[in-house]
């Protein structure tokens, strides 16, 4: 795992440096991507840019996925009331 990345167990426990080191890789895939879109690096320069895009995207997309596996599993946690078998109705 590059040493950029978030490690997973950091978004599972909602650690906030989780969410700040997704938002500081997405701000440089931003940085990338217009530096790609001005065409003015030489092609080694955009390849490498290009390899650390699909990396830099892949961090994100992981955090992503965890952060919507978390609002899963917490809209479908059953509510305390919801099935309280003791109520009278």
């Amino acid at each position: 795992m590059d040493s950029d990345s978030i490690p997973p167990q950091m978004i599972e426990a909602g650690d906030p440096s989780a969410i700040a080191q997704y938002e500081k890789a997405l701000a440089e895939l931003e940085q990338i991507v217009a530096r790609l879109e001005q065409g003015e690096q030489s092609l080694e320069e955009s390849l490498k840019d290009y390899e650390r895009g699909v990396e830099l995207e892949r961090q994100c997309q992981q955090a992503l996925d965890e952060a919507e596996r978390r609002v899963n599993a917490i809209n479908e946690r059953p509510s305390d009331d919801a099935h309280d078998d003791s109520a009278p109705f």
